[in-house]
């Protein structure tokens, strides 16, 4: 028997519970992954609260939950080229991922390099996808500026980093715990909240882009800064201001090279994704009420496997 996360019907943290069931198997061109981490995304909290986000996911309880994982390959389908029993990976599989066990598409999964820990490849599908496509959206250069807005979260945290790598100059807004982590990266932090194109202004006198993982906030002060809608991304809040020209390129735009591409990048320690907290599986309410209460650096996971039993 395996155990994994159920929604047993849409509403808060409260609806999610552990159940157990049969092991699945991996089907032709399929492989069997024993979770060891499996990461947490506030579209997983929208999905199973209901709503636009379950429409969109077709989420029709019960269901599984969560999307991103890493652990080890140990039943492998016919087919499978590339891959062996006991290989370390890490993927995505929308609704399924916070369990033992997952059963994913060959061609949809990473081999984990040595020096990226379970805990980073765990929480990087989503994150690193969707911070990957937005910021390459805006094809930032060193004569840039760039507003991000929610700069420490997990999404965050990874574009900054990549567009500072693009040679533009960031300004991040975050919550005053976060700023001398921010400082550390070469991110100008600001406080985010009223007031917040003051402080923009009083840092840097021409804002050029500005990408959104937080909310309209953001994609107001842009456009009172005086960016150019067509040089804003939200993922965030598609759909606010309309007609400004606003775009909402998110991790569906990144392909699974890009994704091994930034996971090399972090390996090498040329890019930090910051883990904020680790939960057992058993503790998935209280991770996701944690998720949602903000103010994080990086990502939160559980931990399907006992402390120390992985590397």
């Amino acid at each position: 028997m395996a155990r994994y996360v159920r929604v047993d019907e849409f509403g808060g943290p409260e609806v999610l519970s552990i159940v157990r069931d049969e092991r699945p198997q991996a089907g032709r061109g399929e492989v069997r992954v024993r979770v060891h981490i499996a990461g947490l995304n506030p579209v997983d909290y929208n999905i199973f609260h209901g709503g636009a986000a379950a429409l969109r996911y077709e989420a029709v309880p019960p269901c599984g939950n969560g999307n991103d994982f890493s652990g080890i390959t140990d039943e492998v389908g016919d087919g499978v080229a590339g891959l062996e029993v006991g290989d370390a990976v890490f993927g995505g599989k929308r609704m399924h991922a916070q369990a033992d066990y997952v059963v994913v598409d060959a061609t949809r999964i990473i081999k984990k390099p040595t020096a990226l820990t379970f805990e980073e490849a765990g929480g990087l599908d989503i994150a690193g996808r969707a911070a990957w496509a937005s910021v390459a959206s805006l094809g930032l250069t060193e004569a840039d500026t760039v507003l991000i807005g929610a700069a420490a979260g997990g999404v965050g945290i990874l574009a900054c980093q990549l567009a500072l790598r693009a040679g533009a100059t960031v300004i991040g807004t975050a919550s005053p715990a976060n700023h001398d982590f921010l400082r550390g990266l070469g991110v100008i932090p600001v406080t985010y909240g009223d007031g917040l194109v003051d402080r923009v202004r009083a840092v840097a006198p021409c804002v050029t882009a500005a990408l959104d993982y937080n909310g309209a906030a953001t994609i107001d002060a842009a456009l009172d800064l005086g960016v150019s809608g067509s040089r804003i991304n939200t993922i965030a809040a598609r759909g606010h201001r309309a007609g400004a020209g606003i775009t909402g390129v998110g991790g569906q735009a990144a392909t699974i090279d890009d994704l091994s591409a930034l996971a090399t990048l972090i390996a090498d320690g040329e890019i930090v994704l910051p883990i904020d907290r680790v939960f057992s599986l058993e503790q998935v309410q209280d991770a996701y009420r944690y998720l949602m209460a903000g103010h994080l650096r990086g990502k939160v996971v559980l931990a399907t496997c006992q402390a120390g039993a992985f590397g």
